[in-house]
């Protein structure tokens, strides 16, 4: 089992490259899909990891597939100029599971 990524820039893509982590880069939402419905028919490929910029860009299809599919994990990280705000998202989660502000 093995990790993709799928990238919105050339810099995500080297710098998973050097930890042995293929992939690709795409801009447009006709691309990102193309590839990643391409992708989750692989079953060498374990994780799916995205760029934000790309979840953006169809986040009810992102959603829709991590509620309904087992397999690839799809996974959201930042690029490289690290505006995700990821760890508010997960945040909201858990305080509305619990019912506490955090």
């Amino acid at each position: 089992m093995k990790f993709f990524l799928i990238s919105d820039n050339i810099d995500t893509l080297m710098g998973l490259r050097l930890v042995g982590i293929e992939g690709v880069v795409v801009h447009t939402r006709k691309d990102f899909l193309e590839v990643l419905q391409s992708k989750m028919k692989d079953s060498s490929i374990a994780i799916i990891l995205v760029t934000t910029k790309l979840v953006d860009m169809c986040p009810d299809i992102i959603s829709e597939i991590k509620l309904k599919q087992q397999k690839p994990l799809i996974t959201e990280i930042p690029d490289r100029h690290g505006n995700s705000k990821i760890g508010e998202t997960i945040d909201g989660y858990v305080s509305e599971a619990i019912g506490v502000k955090l």
